[in-house]
């Protein structure tokens, strides 16, 4: 059943997917909206926000546009992907996890009409504080797939283009 690249992007996107939400669903069974609970003092908080933006909250109040823009990210991605290295392994594992947090996300647009983000790392000041914005497991993956393409290109281009042989001419 794995044995084609797109079975492997395909199951890695379906396992992104299936966290991203069961993950949402807890949020949504154990925090009521914008209820935080500390996990680690000065640090770390779960916490339950609705984002009808993009990254860092821009574009807020968006969501049926960044909707449209995440589906025609995922078919732009789909049919662009072969000029990456979606051949090997930990490119299908990039590209699963990017078309599985695009998944991820675009699902609470369409059926909650918000992004629930509720990772929160902030540093506590003694009369302020100061913090990374929320994000959820969708973020994590889309960001941890982007982040291996450039490294699995950059490899590519740092290695030395195969010698050609000029024996026989």
């Amino acid at each position: 059943m794995l044995r084609t690249p797109n079975r492997r992007i395909g199951l890695v996107a379906l396992l992104v997917v299936a966290l991203d939400q069961f993950t949402k669903l807890l949020v949504l069974k154990f925090l009521g909206y914008a209820q935080e609970k500390v996990v680690i003092e000065g640090f770390f908080k779960l916490v339950h926000w609705a984002n009808t933006g993009a990254a860092w909250s821009l574009f807020r109040g968006n969501n049926g546009l960044l909707a449209t823009v995440a589906l025609l990210a995922l078919v732009v991605l789909f049919f662009s992907r072969h000029h990456f290295d979606s051949r090997t392994l930990l490119g299908q594992i990039a590209f699963g996890l990017i078309f599985g947090g695009i998944i991820g996300n675009l699902i609470d647009r369409l059926l909650r009409g918000h992004v629930i983000d509720f990772l929160y790392f902030y540093l506590q000041g003694r009369s302020s504080e100061i913090g990374f914005p929320a994000f959820n497991v969708a973020d994590s993956a889309i960001c941890t797939g982007v982040g291996l393409i450039f490294l699995i290109t950059w490899r590519n281009e740092r290695q030395p283009a195969p010698a050609q042989s000029t024996a026989g001419k």
